[in-house]
C-alpha cells in the first residue's frame, strides 16, 4: 500500500473516531440545555477542565506508550511488550486518585472552578458520577492507542464511535424517560468508555494482536520515557480544559453566568473542530513512528506534508460552515431563547473559530514531533499553545477589548504558536539537527 493510501486509511478512521468523541460531548450539552437550561450548560462548562485533565492524562500515557511500543517493535526490541501493562498499571493508579476526589469533594471542585451558590447544586452530582469512573476513561485511551499502533485503526475507530453512540442514546434515555437530569447525563458519559474498552479487547485478545498483557514490574522510568513523547497528546487534550478554566474566570467577571453559558456553546462546538485535527495527528502518528523506527525519513516527511495539507483543508471548511450556520448552532443550544446569550455566542463563534486556520498546523505538528521522538520541540510547541500563549492573550486582549478580546485570544495564541511550530518542524523533521531530530 502506498504512503498516500496508508495515510488516507489511518487518518480517515481516526478523524471519524475523534468526531464521535466530540459528538457525545455536544449531545451532553444539547440534552442538558433541554432538560436543565442555561444553569446546566454553565455547570457543565465549569467542570469541563476536570474532564479534560482526565482525558489528557489518559492520552499522554496511552499515546506516549503506544509510540514507544511502535518504535521498539519496528526495531525488534524485546521491551516492546512491557509498555502496555506498564501503561495500564499507572493509568489505573492515577484514575483511582480522581475517583476518590470525585466521591469525597465534588462540591468543593465545582466551587473551586468558579461555581456559585446557584451552580454548585447543579454541578455537584454530575462531577461526582463522572469522576468516579475516571479509571475507565484512562483505560479507554490506553487501549485505543495500542490498538491503533498495532495496525488496527478500524477497530480503534469502531470502539470510539460505538462508545459515543452508546453515550448519546443513554443520554436521552436517562435524562428524559427516566427523568434523571444532570445525573443521567453524567452516568451515560461515565459508562461509555467501558463500551470502547470492550471493543478494543476484541483485538487485544485476538491472534492478530502483537500487544501482549504480560505481568511485568511497574517502571516509573518507562512511564516517564513514554510521557516525554506523549506530552503533545496531553497538551492537545488539556489545552481545551485550561482555555475553558481561564476563559470561565475572565468571562464571569465580564458577563456573569450568561457569558459562561455562551462560552459553553462556543467551547463545545469547538471540540468538534479540535477532534478533527486530533484525528489527523493521531492517525498520522503510528505511520510516522513506524517509518521513523525504520529510518525512512523521506516517508516521514511525506506524511507530514499530507497531514498539514489535510489540516488546512479542514480548517477552511470548518470556518465556512461556522459563518454560514452560526445562528442555527446557537439556537440549538439556546432552548430558553435568551437574547443576551445568543448575542455573545454568535460573536464568539465567528471570532473564536478563526484560530483554527493556525490550530490545525499546531496540533498536527506537535503530534509529528512526538512521533519522531523530538520531545524537546514537541514540548515547547505544546506548552506554548496549551498554556503560555493562550493565557497571556486571554488576559491582555480581554483587558483591552472586553468580551471580543476573549474570543480573539484563541486565534492570537494559535498564530503565535504556529510560528514556533513551523520552526520546530523545520529543525526537527525537515532538517534535523542530529539523527534523532532533537
Amino acid at each position: 500500500m502506498s504512503v498516500r493510501k496508508q495515510f488516507a486509511k489511518y487518518v480517515s478512521q481516526n478523524v471519524l473516531g475523534m468526531i464521535g468523541i466530540s459528538l457525545y460531548i455536544l449531545a451532553d450539552t444539547f440534552f442538558i440545555a433541554k432538560a436543565v437550561g442555561s444553569k446546566g450548560i454553565t455547570a457543565l462548562n465549569l467542570v469541563l477542565p476536570v474532564y479534560s485533565l482526565i482525558f489528557a492524562i489518559g492520552a499522554m500515557i496511552g499515546v506516549g506508550s503506544g509510540i514507544r511500543f511502535s518504535i521498539a517493535r519496528s526495531k525488534g526490541e524485546e521491551e516492546a511488550d512491557s509498555y502496555f501493562p506498564n501503561a495500564l498499571f499507572f493509568g489505573t493508579l492515577i484514575g483511582i486518585i480522581f475517583m476518590f476526589m470525585g466521591i469525597l469533594i465534588p462540591n468543593k471542585i465545582v466551587a473551586f472552578l468558579g461555581g456559585d451558590a446557584e451552580i454548585i447544586p447543579v454541578g455537584t452530582p454530575y462531577t461526582r458520577i463522572f469522576m468516579t469512573f475516571a479509571p475507565c476513561f484512562i483505560w479507554n485511551h490506553i487501549c485505543n492507542a495500542f490498538v491503533r499502533n498495532d495496525r488496527a485503526p478500524g477497530i480503534a475507530m469502531m470502539a470510539t464511535l460505538f462508545s459515543s453512540l452508546f453515550n448519546i442514546v443513554m443520554d436521552y434515555v436517562l435524562m428524559f424517560p427516566f427523568g434523571l437530569g444532570m445525573e443521567g447525563a453524567a452516568l451515560a458519559t461515565a459508562c461509555s468508555p467501558i463500551v470502547g474498552v470492550l471493543i478494543c479487547c476484541t483485538h487485544l485478545f485476538s491472534k492478530k494482536s502483537q500487544v501482549h498483557l504480560k505481568l511485568a514490574k511497574p517502571s516509573v522510568k518507562k512511564l516517564f520515557h513514554s510521557c516525554q513523547v506523549g506530552v503533545s497528546a496531553f497538551v492537545g487534550e488539556i489545552s481545551s480544559g485550561v482555555i475553558t478554566a481561564v476563559f470561565n474566570f475572565i468571562i464571569l467577571a465580564l458577563a456573569g453566568n450568561v457569558g459562561v453559558a455562551a462560552y459553553g456553546v462556543v467551547a463545545n462546538t469547538a471540540l468538534v473542530a479540535v477532534s478533527m485535527f486530533n484525528g489527523v495527528a493521531q492517525g498520522s502518528q503510528p505511520l510516522v513512528s513506524e517509518y521513523y523506527g525504520r529510518g525512512d525519513s523521506e516517508k516521514v516527511r511525506k506524511i507530514l506534508g499530507f497531514a498539514v495539507k489535510t489540516a488546512l483543508i479542514f480548517a477552511v471548511g470548518i470556518i465556512a460552515m461556522i459563518y454560514l450556520g452560526t445562528d442555527i448552532i446557537v439556537a440549538v443550544f439556546n432552548s430558553e431563547e435568551d437574547m443576551e446569550l445568543a448575542s455573545y455566542a454568535v460573536t464568539g463563534l465567528r471570532l473564536y473559530f478563526l484560530g483554527f486556520l493556525f490550530a490545525g498546523i499546531n496540533i498536527v505538528g506537535a503530534g509529528v514531533l512526538s512521533a519522531v521522538e523530538s520531545a524537546r520541540w514537541a514540548f515547547i510547541a505544546s506548552i506554548l499553545r496549551g498554556f503560555v500563549a493562550i493565557i497571556a492573550c486571554a488576559f491582555i486582549l480581554s483587558y483591552l477589548f472586553g468580551m471580543n478580546g476573549v474570543w480573539l485570544a484563541f486565534p492570537a495564541a494559535e498564530f503565535i504558536t504556529m510560528v514556533v511550530t513551523v520552526v520546530a518542524l523545520w529543525r526537527g523533521v525537515w532538517h534535523p539537527v542530529n539523527s534523532n531530530g532533537r
